[in-house]
């Protein structure tokens, strides 16, 4: 019956339900800390918001599965100028949560509440490939795709960057990378690699003149230093999640005996890996780096049998974005990396960083669904352009 249900690459279903469901004991001590500071102090209030984001998170999986991939290139035209008004509105009435020092999320109904940028980064790397894709033969030159394609990742990576310096790195690193891939010309990319660090550049002058326009810059810059410097120990979170890795050993403490999430601000989300490694141990630690680069050969797998370019590019945007994330968080709990304020895919806490994962993973197994000739469950009649038919090959 289930298997009637849900099409495409089952592996990645499994995987994908096999990381929610390790996201409930992980969550449930890490939380520990927010039913701490809370009013009641009830952890299975905070697990059972969780629950209802997972819920939420896999119902939008199923549902973008559902859906011919082809479709979402015209959907991201459209939703391309959406996510920008969104990105906007958060630099001038957007909102803290919890011990973040920048304003990241929007208030939705029901006291939710949303990470735009989480929304525009997926938008904007289909909306890339739907480009690529239907411009491969072509070859425009970087005068004629500026507008079409290059602005707008210029533009959504420089509304980002005020609150959210790692996610723009990330996004315009992805971005880079999907131009790899779809073929475009090396001497252009260095060409946008140039603007986007005249931009950055230009953004920390100008903080630097006027000091009011952000609060970040100061972060960026101390988090930096002390990681060059080799002084991570000096970070209050890096401090207690080294010790939290130090003392998970090999097979960790046992679920639920983590001492140090009491002391990590952002135990259940930033550094909650620090907290699986603590309580299951190296062992713990490497089950879940394996889970996710399982995933990523699976992506893998979907992106090289796709029959068109703009499948492959879909895929490899879609799912490089959910990997990246994993690895840039597990890097900074592990203090191989500085603090970015990454989330962990499917098991840190946040709304916005489920929702965006299963929607990713939606699309990527309707790349998969294709690929193993099951028919759509959802009949849309959207002309499409002939260029998302250029074959996968002329990708590699």
């Amino acid at each position: 019956m289930l298997g009637k249900l849900i099409k495409g690459d089952k592996a990645v279903w499994a995987l994908s339900v096999a990381l929610a469901l390790l996201s409930f004991l992980a969550f449930y001590s890490a939380s520990s800390n927010l039913a701490q500071r809370s009013a009641d102090g009830n952890t299975l209030l905070f697990l059972g918001k969780h629950a209802i984001h997972l819920t939420m998170g896999f119902a939008l999986m199923y549902l973008a599965h559902g859906i011919p991939y082809r479709y979402y290139a015209n959907l991201s035209l459209i939703a391309l100028p959406f996510v920008v008004g969104l990105l906007i509105y958060t630099l001038i009435q957007g909102q803290t949560i919890g011990n973040a020092n920048a304003s990241r999320w929007i208030r939705l109904p029901f006291g939710m509440s949303f990470q735009t940028s989480a929304l525009a980064s997926l938008v904007l790397l289909v909306y890339m490939a739907r480009y690529l894709a239907q411009n491969a033969e072509r070859k425009p030159g970087f005068k004629e795709s500026f507008v079409p394609l290059l602005l707008p990742l210029l533009l959504v990576c420089g509304l980002i960057l005020p609150a959210n310096l790692s996610t723009a790195a990330m996004l315009f690193a992805l971005a880079l990378a999907l131009l790899f891939v779809g073929r475009y010309p090396l001497k252009n990319m260095a060409i946008l690699l140039g603007i986007g660090l005249l931009g950055l550049v230009s953004f920390i002058g100008l903080v630097k003149v006027v000091p009011g326009i952000s609060n970040r810059v100061q972060t960026w810059e101390a988090r930096i230093e002390r990681y060059i410097d080799g002084d991570q120990a000096e970070g209050y979170q890096e401090v207690k999640a080294r010790l939290a890795i130090a003392e998970g050993g090999l097979l960790g403490k046992g679920a639920g005996k983590s001492t140090q999430k009491y002391f990590l601000p952002q135990s259940s989300s930033d550094f909650i890996y620090a907290v699986i490694v603590e309580e299951y141990g190296l062992v713990g630690g490497f089950t879940v780096l394996l889970l996710y680069l399982w995933l990523f050969i699976r992506f893998l797998r979907i992106a090289t049998k796709a029959e068109t370019l703009f499948g492959t590019l879909l895929t490899v945007g879609c799912g490089s974005l959910l990997i990246l994330q994993a690895l840039v968080n597990m890097g900074v709990a592990t203090t191989l990396l500085p603090v970015t304020g990454q989330t962990l895919p499917l098991i840190s806490a946040g709304g916005s960083s489920i929702w965006m994962s299963c929607l990713a993973i939606g699309m990527v197994l309707s790349v998969s669904r294709n690929n193993l000739g099951e028919e759509a469950p959802v009949d849309l009649e959207m002309a499409l352009d002939s260029g998302f038919e250029t074959p996968a090959h002329v990708a590699h």
